[in-house]
């Protein structure tokens, strides 16, 4: 075969390689489109259009809070708010960037630096437009509208926020609460949860029913989806789903009692710190205070302040710095304390008639009579009666009305030497304790607020587990001398060597309310409810119910019923009848309440009250009132404030004549006018407002007269 022949084979040898090499790559991709096309053409098609549609959020209008009137105690308001798309900010020369935020701080008011951190810390949709000013003037909004070519990318329009109406002027912060923006932690669970009622620029509830209620109140949101090209520019809406507005929250708070419970407690703070503490020298420093104000019968909570307060209307459209700092300044008061759920302190002698109860159910009889002196030796110390004179051989219920120390530091006494004179034994049997567990003190009522303090009961059980944790600190602090006063060296030097007895000075200081006992002015009152009712402890309730925009009702919120005290009924009816005594003048001497309720008409409306001044160490006694009927309790609490009937009577006084429509000069007999009650028919309604369906809100429909009482 020639050389010529040979090479010719060869060549048609490659080109049938070739063609065999190309044959194969035009399969191969002739398969591979057919892969792509038809077996996963339809997941391919959807993840292409999600690319080119992206969801713009709409946020819903968030649900009224209302009081049981129907009077919006939290409301919605439109904001001209003013954003900036970061997409159309983004295809900016940086020279214009610059530009246009300066423009744009200039017209609202914002600085430049904040616009960029809002801008930066965004972490919703990034083709929605970032909100950098809210409440901005509606001229400013105007002007960004209309001149779009100084504008490009910035939006203004008008958005819901939380509005606060103030019927009859109330604050109720520490039963509303406030929002804030959603966290990252909490929308990463929310979408864990699959919960779509939340979102990365949500607001949530931070306290009070806010917190409580929240996802009632929040609604649904709603999203437009926007088609967007390669670039990301927006090309048009595709498609809408609007937002569900959140259900409404009526609360068995009523606006009126509210109203005047903020106003007198306020009054009350203000004279005591214009009057003059003989003790200390000084003024008052009245530095705190609360009112609670329940239905005896429900546990419902009508009204409820505290001071120091602040206002939520604060946190709407984002709070400063400078106005976070001062909220939780102890300088300011620690206003976001409520003090009525959250502050605890020395209940005083309005203890007592809860260690009647225990002392009448663990075996003293009724008709026990024990001597009023003006002071009790026990062991090396003296035991004073604080602010009581003498009376000789009285009963528990002349104990009661005169609040007689020296009384109940012996019946603390009979029960420490009957069972528990070993004062290692934490365990030992103990009726007065017992009675004050019975009746809800040591933990939270379990009121539909969050972060409800549970106060402590300072008896054998308490003492011994708090040794065992403070022991080290106490001890530490004895051993290397680092006490910062005379007193806390005593306490940490005594602590350290025996600071798990009960001895019989603690028994004896137990039964007046001071000591290690801590209670929440709502603790008190729940009690107290209980004292009202023959028994029946409840759990406290604001919500009343939850009722649709549209006006039905989705959830009604019923008392809830903790159980039935266990201290025996003969206890209850003696305590009951007792403290009738409190507010009016004896024989031989007056209830400690009766010289500031004189005139008061006792007899159409009978008041059953104890009064209360606990000391505490370094500062002025804490002035208590309670005080209760067949359908109220109200409590007053004023820190550093002096004597209970002395600060607090006057303003709890006013409160009744206030629920009961008391008229007349209190230095003459005063009368009773229903019709001018700030409540219509005296009591709280058992029903809820009326509904309408142009979407007013009604007062409810009174049952007939008589029905509640």
């Amino acid at each position: 075969m020639t050389t010529a022949t040979r090479t010719n084979r060869t060549s048609k040898l490659r080109l049938i390689v070739l063609q065999a090499l190309v044959f194969s790559l035009f399969a191969t991709l002739g398969v591979r489109l057919w892969y792509l096309q038809v077996t996963h053409g339809s997941t391919y098609r959807a993840a292409a259009a999600s690319q080119s549609v992206r969801d713009v959020i709409q946020q819903p209008t968030r649900g009224l809070i209302v009081d049981d009137m129907g009077r919006p105690l939290v409301s919605n308001r439109t904001s001209w708010v003013v954003s900036i798309d970061k997409t159309t900010l983004a295809g900016l020369p940086p020279a214009d960037q610059a530009t246009l935020l300066d423009r744009v701080a200039t017209a609202t008011g914002e600085k430049v630096k904040e616009i960029k951190l809002a801008l930066a810390g965004w972490n919703g949709s990034r083709y929605q437009p970032v909100p950098i000013a809210e409440d901005v003037r509606q001229q400013v909004a105007l002007r960004i509208l209309e001149q779009p070519e100084d504008y490009p990318g910035v939006v203004a329009d008008q958005q819901t926020v939380r509005s606060y109406p103030r019927p009859y002027g109330v604050n109720a912060a520490g039963v509303l609460g406030y929002l804030s923006p959603i966290t990252a932690d909490e929308y990463d669970q929310a979408k864990a949860d699959k919960d779509r009622s939340l979102n990365a620029t949500s607001v949530v509830g931070r306290a009070g029913v806010e917190k409580e209620y929240d996802r009632w109140l929040r609604g649904m949101p709603g999203h437009t989806s926007v088609a967007v090209d390669s670039l990301g520019r927006e090309l048009g809406d595709t498609a809408e789903v609007p937002s569900q507005p959140g259900d409404t929250l009526v609360t068995s708070i009523d606006a009126k009692v509210q109203a005047t419970a903020e106003s007198e407690l306020h009054d009350a703070i203000m004279t005591a710190r214009a009057t003059y503490d003989p003790v200390t020298h000084k003024n008052y420093v009245a530095d705190s205070g609360a009112v609670v104000v329940m239905e005896a019968r429900t546990g419902r909570v009508v009204a409820m302040a505290s001071e120091p307060t602040y206002d939520p209307a604060e946190w709407v459209g984002g709070i400063t710095q400078k106005q976070l700092d001062a909220l939780y300044s102890k300088k300011s008061g620690d206003p976001l304390l409520s003090r009525a759920t959250q502050g605890q302190f020395a209940p005083g002698s309005t203890w007592k008639p809860i260690m009647t109860t225990g002392a009448i159910t663990g075996g003293m009889g009724p008709d026990t009579h024990l001597t009023c002196g003006p002071g009790l030796q026990i062991g090396n110390r003296y035991f004073k009666n604080y602010e009581s004179e003498s009376y000789g051989s009285i009963s528990f219920a002349e104990a009661l009305n005169v609040s007689c120390d020296t009384f109940f530091y012996q019946v603390g006494l009979h029960y420490w030497n009957k069972y528990g004179s070993d004062p290692a034994n934490a365990h030992a049997k103990d009726p007065l304790a017992a009675a004050a567990h019975s009746f809800g003190f040591g933990k939270p009522t379990g009121i539909d607020i969050p972060g409800e303090a549970g106060g402590r009961v300072g008896d054998r059980v308490w003492r011994a587990d708090y040794y065992q944790a403070m022991k080290g600190y106490y001890c530490t602090m004895d051993k290397k001398g680092t006490a910062t006063t005379p007193f806390l060296k005593l306490f940490a030097h005594e602590f350290c060597l025996q600071g798990n007895y009960f001895r019989q000075g603690d028994a004896a200081n137990f039964t007046i309310g001071q000591g290690d006992t801590m209670v929440t002015p709502l603790q008190l009152a729940r009690a107290y409810s209980a004292l009202s009712n023959g028994g029946t402890l409840y759990a406290p309730t604001i919500g009343k119910a939850i009722v649709a925009a549209d006006g039905t009702v989705l959830k009604r919120i019923k008392p809830k019923v903790v159980r039935h005290v266990a201290v025996s009924k003969q206890a209850i009816d003696y305590v009951d009848t007792a403290l009738l005594g409190t507010l009016t003048p004896h024989g031989s001497f007056n209830g400690t309440l009766a010289w500031k309720f004189g005139g008061f008409p006792l007899d159409r409306i009978p008041l059953r009250g104890k009064t209360g001044s606990a000391e505490v160490e370094g500062k002025q006694s804490t002035s208590w009132v309670a005080t209760y009927d067949k359908d109220y309790v109200v409590i007053m609490v004023v820190t550093q404030a002096g004597t209970g009937s002395g600060t607090s009577g006057p303003a709890v006084r006013a409160i009744w004549e206030s629920l009961y429509g008391v008229q007349g000069e209190q230095t003459t007999t005063q009368t009773v006018d229903e019709s001018k009650a700030i409540i219509p028919g005296v009591t709280p309604p058992s029903g809820l407002p009326t509904f309408a369906k142009d979407g007013s809100i009604l007062p409810p429909v009174r049952e007939k007269k008589g029905a509640h009482r």
